[in-house]
Parts: C-alpha cells; structure tokens; sequence
C-alpha cells in the first residue's frame, strides 16, 4: 500500500462517513474493482497513451448513474490529478480501511469442491461465536480441488489446514521417518 493510496482512501472514507453515505460509496467501490477486473479496463486505466479526459468519459459511460455523487466526484479527482493508474490500489485500500473501521475480518475458506450456502454460514456462525475473531466475519470462498477434500481456512496471520492432502503429507513424512517400512 502506497501513502498515495491510503491518502486518497481514507479522505473518500472520511467524506462518505461525514454526508453519511459510507455504505453507498463502499458498495460503488465493490463495482468498481469488478468492472476493474475486465483486463480492457485494467489497461486503460494503466496507459499512459490514453489521455485523462478520455479516460473520465470512459468512467462516465461505465458507471454513470450507477455510483453515487460522491463517487462520481471521487473519481472526476482522481482523473484530474493523474493517478488513475493507482485507482485500483486506492479501491483495495478503502476496502481495507472500511473494513478495520467497521471491524470486519476477512477469512478464506478454500475446499475441494463449491461449499454449500448452509456450510458457509455454519462456519461463519463459528467464527463469529467462537471469540477468536473480534467483530463480523467477512467469508471469501474458494474451490481448489488439489486438497481432495476438508477444507482450508486463512486470516490474517493464522492458517488452519483440515485437507485431505494435508493429512496425506502428513501420514506421507511419517511413513518416511520408518525404518522398518523402507527396507520392504
């Protein structure tokens, strides 16, 4: 995270909280970093060779009445100023802000195959219960099917592996530990 980054973040956070429009402007920012997925945008905001206005008549034509008026100046900003190109990291950083302001954890559950709805808010409900995450649980899902099966939960610093693979490295190391079964 860059200090331009989270200069512009926390003034838009600061703005919003103050007209009392923080959830709007949280929600243009989550369409924005989708619309920011699209490899075209992505460039277009990178390149140096489109020019500014440009630029902003693209945003206008993306988002138009679809984001806020705040949002809309936010952006207007940004084009002026010529830090397009750091839009992306700016919305990651809101994000972030937004988040610790709010006192929302995000966790990744990654599993070997779509996790149900149900088994989401279970593992939420557990979470959040639990007292080992302070505030609301933010779930981000994940399907890997190299764990074979169980599943894999990461926040922050913290990693819980309960994968079928996990387990098979484990017994995997054990059995190579074995002097009795090596020689067969």
């Amino acid at each position: 995270m860059s200090r331009v980054s989270a200069r512009y973040a926390k003034a838009l956070i600061d703005l919003s909280n103050e007209r009392g429009e923080l959830e709007k402007v949280y929600g243009d920012i989550q369409t924005f970093m989708e619309v920011a997925k699209n490899r075209d945008f992505a460039n277009m905001l990178q390149s140096p060779i489109i020019k500014s206005d440009k630029k902003a008549s693209i945003f206008k034509a993306v988002f138009g009445d679809k984001v806020s008026a705040t949002t809309t100046a936010f952006f207007d900003i940004i084009m002026r100023k010529g830090r397009e190109a750091s839009l992306v990291n700016i919305a990651n950083t809101f994000v972030e802000q937004y988040k610790a302001l709010k006192n929302i954890t995000t966790i990744k559950l990654t599993t070997a195959t779509a996790a149900s709805d149900n088994m989401v808010a279970a593992i939420k409900g557990k979470l959040e219960s639990s007292g080992a995450i302070q505030g609301t649980v933010d779930l981000e899902t994940a399907v890997d099917a190299d764990i074979i099966g169980g599943f894999i939960l990461e926040f922050g610093d913290k990693l819980y592996d309960a994968s079928v693979a996990s387990q098979l490295n484990e017994l995997k190391k054990e059995f190579s530990k074995n002097d009795y079964i090596k020689n067969i």
